[in-house]
């Protein structure tokens, strides 16, 4: 075809090749075009997952209809809510380092000439992007898309509700069957992202702002035909991406990392998005910090009135022009010149995008929060960092100083706000949560859940050196580093320490003199591994500092 030549599968020499494939179906006469990967993340356990055959079959019927050869190829996709609770909540993070090391693989050993990387929750999506960045060849993020929100009563009532619901209400013992029930059977009426801004749909929407997906696909629902019809043009785009060489390195830029992070700023995006997009940046050799989120979070609104930091869902953004649209508000201070896979600039992009501003994407003059959802905290407990999604923190808990109670798990810390073991002006602390103490950085979501769901969100602080999930929000502050398994200031705190949260001065600080906190250094004993063999073993040999992004990327 046009400016096309098949390196691997023409030519007498590449009869082996060709007669494999033509023992998978695929006629030999067809193989001298581009040969495109799809890589399908689809699982029967996760929503998120559970639609994308059908997106697939779209892609790969565009794909021939363009002159290209699909070949589609599964990976692991895993749905977190499953796990909260239960020792393999560590693994979530890892899942990461499989997807992307899974299509490294497999597009490395198969040839192929282009990608489509078809995924939807949490760490998937943005395991995809690292592939993509990784292997440099042209590369589209195909995203599952949102679920429709769901009713109770009459009343929007999320997958987010749910969560808070079972580790607050249900965990005391004070919610009937009938009302369990009926909550379960309402949040998730249809397959898509659990639609609140966790950290699926942040991290469909910084694909979109990154570039690598094409423009307004990111929040179309799940269900919906548009979806489709994305798909088919995602299908023929890649085809032409093909044979115009256009690469990730092209479009994951330095400027389009910080429009990555303006958008993350503008719709309170998950605080795992940090994680993400460090590890993006390492990944491509680019340079940024916690201080680059912090510097941007200071003069970037939040803008997007959706939860946990405003009102409405996700679909809701689809129906008010989704990225697009938040980027037209944003135009001012984003980089205009970035490319996306449409090989567009996003101010080409945005020249065609109407500029007024409504409740659900609002203009950076009425913001939901006037700077960005991101606070980046440090001090004595967090020397390298720590990271809180401030956009959902009531203001009376902004400044705050409590007391410690320390624990070594989710779990353990749950059960003591259901026995009421935590009071009012206690601070939690959840360590050996890391990195290399979980391994694999677990989401701290029952005791935060239960913080929220028990109205302790204006008396009661939660401080760990693991993460949270995108459905959580108040007075938390995760990824706290270093952390206590490599003897960070974390594991010396003890029950009763007095604690000072402050956002506002952006420092978190453990009010216990350095003679003491020396001797505790001293009398510290660091406990054995949790897991010493398979995998996470592994990940916690290799991966990298929360600050760093936590992925395995410790390459010498």
């Amino acid at each position: 075809m046009k400016d096309f030549n098949q390196k691997y599968f023409t030519g007498d020499s590449a009869a082996h090749s060709r007669s494999v494939y033509k023992g998978s179906g695929y006629d030999p006469q067809d193989l001298n075009r581009p040969h495109i990967g799809i890589a399908n993340t689809f699982s029967e356990n996760s929503a998120g997952h559970a639609h994308l055959r059908e997106l697939a079959a779209a892609v790969k019927s565009a794909i021939w209809q363009a002159g290209g050869v699909p070949f589609e190829f599964g990976l692991p996709s895993t749905c977190a809510e499953v796990a909260i609770g239960t020792d393999t909540m560590c693994m979530d993070l890892a899942m990461r380092d499989i997807v992307a090391s899974g299509i490294e693989i497999v597009s490395s050993v198969q040839h192929f000439d282009g990608l489509v990387l078809l995924s939807g929750c949490d760490n998937i999506v943005p395991g995809t992007l690292l592939a993509a960045a990784r292997l440099d060849i042209p590369a589209i993020c195909c995203t599952g898309g949102p679920m429709l929100s769901g009713r109770l009563d009459g009343k929007q009532f999320l997958q987010c509700d749910v969560t808070e619901f079972s580790y607050g209400q249900i965990s005391k013992g004070t919610a009937s069957r009938e009302a369990i029930l009926k909550a379960e059977c309402s949040a998730c009426p249809s397959m898509g992202a659990c639609s609140s801004m966790g950290t699926a749909n942040t991290m469909q929407i910084l694909a979109e702002a990154l570039g690598m997906t094409l423009p307004g696909a990111s929040t179309i629902p799940a269900v919906f035909t548009d979806k489709i019809i994305s798909c088919k043009q995602i299908g023929r785009r890649i085809v032409e991406m093909v044979c115009e060489g256009l690469v990730p390195s092209r479009i994951i830029t330095r400027e389009a990392i910080e429009n990555a992070i303006y958008m993350d700023l503008a719709i309170g995006g998950s605080t795992n998005a940090v994680l993400h997009l460090l590890a993006l940046a390492n990944e491509l050799n680019i340079e940024l910090s916690l201080q680059d989120f912090e510097r941007l979070s200071r003069t970037t609104p939040c803008i997007a009135n959706v939860r946990p930091s405003g009102v409405y869902a996700v679909d809701d953004l689809f129906y008010s022009g989704g990225v697009p649209a938040i980027f037209k508000q944003l135009e001012s201070i984003v980089h205009r010149e970035c490319l996306n896979v449409s090989g567009q600039t996003l101010g080409e992009i945005l020249s065609t995008v109407p500029s007024e501003p409504d409740d659900v994407i609002r203009s950076l003059d009425n913001p939901i929060v006037k700077d960005g959802g991101l606070a980046i905290l440090s001090g004595n407990l967090a020397l390298n960092g720590s990271v809180a999604r401030s956009s959902t923190v009531k203001e009376s808990m902004h400044h705050f100083r409590g007391t410690a109670k320390v624990f070594s798990s989710d779990s353990e810390a749950h059960d003591a706000i259901i026995q009421e073991k935590v009071r009012p002006g206690d601070i939690i602390v959840v360590r050996y949560c890391g990195p290399v103490g979980a391994p694999g950085m677990v989401e701290i979501m029952e005791a935060t859940e239960a913080i929220v769901n028990l109205g302790l969100d204006e008396s009661v602080a939660l401080i760990t050196d693991g993460r949270f999930s995108g459905f959580c929000h108040g007075p938390i502050i995760g990824h706290v580093s270093p952390e206590a398994a490599i003897g960070g200031s974390i594991a010396l705190v003890e029950d009763g320490d007095l604690i000072d949260i402050d956002i506002p001065g952006r420092s978190l600080t453990l009010l216990v003199s350095d003679e003491d906190l020396e001797k505790r250094r001293k009398d510290l004993v660091l406990p054995e591994p949790k897991i010493k063999k398979g995998f996470m073993r592994t990940y916690a040999k290799n991966c990298l500092p929360p600050e760093k992004g936590a992925a395995m990327q410790m390459w010498d």
